[in-house]
């Protein structure tokens, strides 16, 4: 196929801002289309002369209305929600990744805010109480993080860059992950081991930071007896998937303060449509030791700047017939 051939449907919101910047980038001639991301019919019309889908959705219903499709590629990491078995044989599918530095950044400040108090803090001085050590001796004196010991459950591309961030202010790391090859002493953690070290992990660690993808293996990994062996000091940061930690066991952890609190930037339940919804089946909102975000962690200009250039180039390939990066699986 020569450049210039290629259609391109675009259906991921957070694109639309670099759009200019996104069309500027693909070969010469390439038409592209917008629909509305709120409209499924009009996103299964455009697919219908389609080579390229720009979403991390694919349905059953979108692949089957798609007559040339050759590459979906997700505007992230996650491509779960890409049907793969429904689309055509020889459809490629594709990530691209850019939001470690910002998923990091979260988790860091984060765990700060958990760890030393300050959105307890923030909530009493707003009655007018000085909640501190220096005013209240009934006030706790909290840790910085060069005392913490942190824990990774997942060490891919979001954990391992936490790690380099958290380690700047002299922490020290463990991991566990699902195939257990971390190599430990390359990355400067004091161990790594498989999940059947979680407990271990758990155990001994301050912050508990989840980074696993979502997979059957990985879906509710984390439950009741898992929180039950953290410390009750010790603080969850979840930017993995919702369901890797089990939705009941958590919120009772969270309320029965067997853990000090949380910050879940990936949740339960999104909006089918809009911006509205609770996040969960519980009302987390309602306990005051949780920081909520709504899966924003890597939600940075820089983010989706270089994930459009990957997607763009990657688009080149295609036109060129060249060889696609970041190929996570081919239709069969």
């Amino acid at each position: 196929m020569r450049t210039g051939e290629l259609t391109v449907v675009v259906a991921d919101p957070n694109l639309a801002p670099l759009r200019a910047e996104f069309e500027a980038a693909l070969p010469e001639g390439t038409a592209v289309h917008w629909p509305d991301v709120r409209d499924a019919g009009a996103i299964e019309a455009a697919l219908a002369t389609a080579d390229v889908l720009v979403s991390g959705h694919c349905t059953a219903r979108m692949a089957g209305a798609a007559g040339r499709l050759r590459l979906v590629h997700a505007a992230g990491a996650g491509t779960d929600k890409i049907e793969v078995g429904s689309l055509a044989p020889g459809t490629q599918v594709a990530n691209t990744f850019h939001h470690e530095n910002s998923i990091a950044e979260y988790a860091v400040s984060a765990a700060i805010v958990l760890r030393r108090g300050f959105l307890r803090q923030h909530n009493a001085l707003r009655r007018g109480e000085w909640d501190s050590p220096a005013h209240d001796p009934l006030s706790p004196w909290v840790d910085s993080l060069s005392t913490a010991t942190i824990g990774f459950v997942g060490f891919g591309h979001i954990g391992a860059r936490c790690w380099q961030r958290f380690r700047a202010f002299g922490a020290r790391g463990v991991t566990v992950t699902r195939r257990g090859d971390v190599d430990a002493a390359a990355h400067g953690l004091a161990w790594s081991g498989t999940v059947d070290d979680l407990g271990t992990l758990l155990e001994t660690s301050d912050v508990v930071v989840v980074s696993a993808p979502l997979a059957p293996e990985t879906t509710g990994l984390i439950g009741a007896a898992e929180l039950s062996r953290m410390r009750p000091s010790a603080v969850l940061v979840n930017v993995g998937r919702g369901p890797v930690v089990e939705e009941d066991a958590l919120f009772r952890a969270l309320s029965d303060r067997t853990i000090t609190g949380a910050a879940l930037d990936v949740w339960y339940r999104y909006p089918s449509g809009g911006h509205t919804g609770a996040p969960g089946n519980h009302p987390f909102e309602t306990l005051d030791n949780v920081l909520m975000t709504p899966h924003s962690s890597g939600l940075t200009r820089e983010t989706f700047a270089r994930r459009a250039d990957d997607i763009a180039a990657n688009i080149g390939r295609l036109a060129m017939g060249e060889r696609l990066h970041n190929v996570v699986a081919v239709a069969r």
